[in-house]
């Protein structure tokens, strides 16, 4: 059964035209495919003049059909659904701004490493560790963090050391 185009917007010669000044060659390909077919070559033909299955082709004027020129361009494909949901993010978030409580988390600064431990604890779910450095990069963090503060060291006292060594 022939594939009729039902998108009359645009002629043989204006598609012709749109295809020189685009920028994607695989849809510049398409586009003449469609004129071709337009100008009354058969659908075979059209299809291995512009390096293509007629099936393929077949596939393509359905999209134009659909949606006009937009249609003959690559989509992206979506990629795989995020793991973490936004709230489990924004608590990771959380966590992170805060620092690690030693008591809870054994740890006075976080790794990647001490980050993965806690949300396999808190969310029964496993990253690897190169996965959860690419998870703070689009959580907008740096690899900078402040020096660690020890758990048991007392303020006052440096504040003294301090002020006694500015006396010569």
């Amino acid at each position: 059964m022939a594939v009729a185009i039902t998108r009359q917007d645009l002629s043989a010669d204006e598609l012709r035209r749109e295809a020189a000044r685009g920028r994607d060659a695989n849809a510049t390909r398409r586009m003449l495919a469609i004129a071709l077919v337009l100008e009354g070559h058969s659908r075979e033909d059209a299809a291995e003049m512009c390096g293509m299955d007629r099936q393929t082709l077949r596939d393509w004027v359905h999209r134009y059909n659909a949606e006009g020129l937009a249609g003959l361009s690559n989509r992206r494909a979506p990629g795989p659904a995020p793991r973490l949901s936004a709230e489990q993010e924004a608590e990771l978030a959380g966590w992170i701004e805060n620092g690690p409580e030693l008591e809870r988390d054994g740890v006075v600064r976080w790794r990647c490493r001490d980050l993965q431990d806690r949300i396999e604890r808190e969310f029964q779910i496993s990253f690897h560790e190169r996965t959860i450095g690419k998870l703070l990069a689009k959580l907008r963090f740096r690899r900078l963090s402040v020096r660690p503060q020890h758990p048991e060291s007392d303020v006052a006292a440096q504040a003294a050391f301090k002020g006694a060594s500015l006396i010569w």
